[in-house]
């Protein structure tokens, strides 16, 4: 009897010995993966705080007095804000005419047949298939003969090309999975399509619509080559504006680095947002008792 105990409390002492190893294996992977994702944000972040002398030092200097006349000069100079400026703007214009278009567009492919439908939503799909520098110059041809050349309304238009098939293929997929029984409870109490899907669907598909407004924000706020071709001096937006630190003779690393770090404050504050959205529309069915 007590040879039995003792190969079961071995048993389980093995058991217990095993998933330790395992929880600390995990634990020490994901520490090395967040420190090897972070490490480039850390070393930008101190690359802003440092003197110039300090940052070309060799060996690089992990102690330093830290100073913010690198932040003084992005923030005070136009060389930086107005592109930040133009980037809210053409940013937040794409996200609202993908939402107005991308919206009706996922309900009607989910919840209407039609001869096409497929075909459609394949198409609005390729959008995002299409590599840009495939299509940059037929646009950039269109734009400079319809006067969409340097202008907000020209961007905001272009990025649709990076948002609009991301939201519409998200909320698509969002949507088919809501029974339909939902929709036809409201209209037997007298309700219409509208009525449904503002006051039920679209607290189920909030989610959905947080984490794909998430993802666009982020394509669109990090936009590189669109901008670079179809934005002019009037239209710079941030990812081309940084460039202006970088000279034939030098490049000012301070207040780039500092330009960097503040580029990324909107994309934070919009993910929080949409963190909190996401939360929220999951909560949103649930039964208090």
């Amino acid at each position: 009897m007590s040879s039995t105990l003792l190969d079961r409390t071995r048993i389980v002492r093995r058991r217990r010995r095993t998933k330790a190893l395992k929880h600390g294996g995990a634990i020490t992977a994901l520490t090395a993966w967040t420190i090897f994702a972070l490490a480039p944000i850390v070393w930008i972040v101190m690359m802003s705080l440092k003197k110039p002398e300090d940052i070309v030092a060799y060996p690089p200097t992990l102690a330093f007095v830290p100073i913010l006349d690198n932040y003084a000069q992005v923030l005070s100079g136009s060389a930086f804000m107005t592109p930040f400026v133009n980037s809210l703007i053409v940013t937040a214009g794409s996200l609202l005419l993908t939402l107005a278009i991308g919206l009706p567009t996922a309900y009607a492919l989910a919840r209407f047949r039609f001869k096409g439908r497929e075909n459609i939503a394949f198409g609005i799909l390729s959008m995002r298939f299409a590599p840009e520098l495939l299509i940059i110059l037929p646009l950039y041809l269109i734009f400079q003969q319809t006067g969409l050349y340097d202008s907000y309304l020209g961007l905001i238009l272009a990025y649709q090309l990076v948002t609009l098939p991301m939201l519409v293929w998200m909320l698509r997929s969002f949507i088919e999975d809501l029974p339909p029984e939902l929709e036809e409870a409201v209209a037997v109490d007298g309700g219409n399509r509208w009525t449904a899907f503002r006051h039920v669907l679209f607290r189920l598909i909030a989610p959905g619509l947080g984490a794909s407004l998430m993802l666009s924000f982020i394509w669109a706020w990090n936009s590189y080559t669109l901008p670079l071709v179809l934005a002019g001096k009037n239209t710079q937006v941030i990812t081309t504006g940084i460039q202006q630190y970088i000279s034939y003779q030098s490049i000012d690393w301070g207040p780039m680095a500092a330009a960097t770090v503040i580029s990324l404050i909107p994309g934070i504050i919009f993910a929080l947002f949409s963190l909190r959205w996401i939360v929220g529309g999951l909560t949103a069915g649930t039964v208090k008792g």
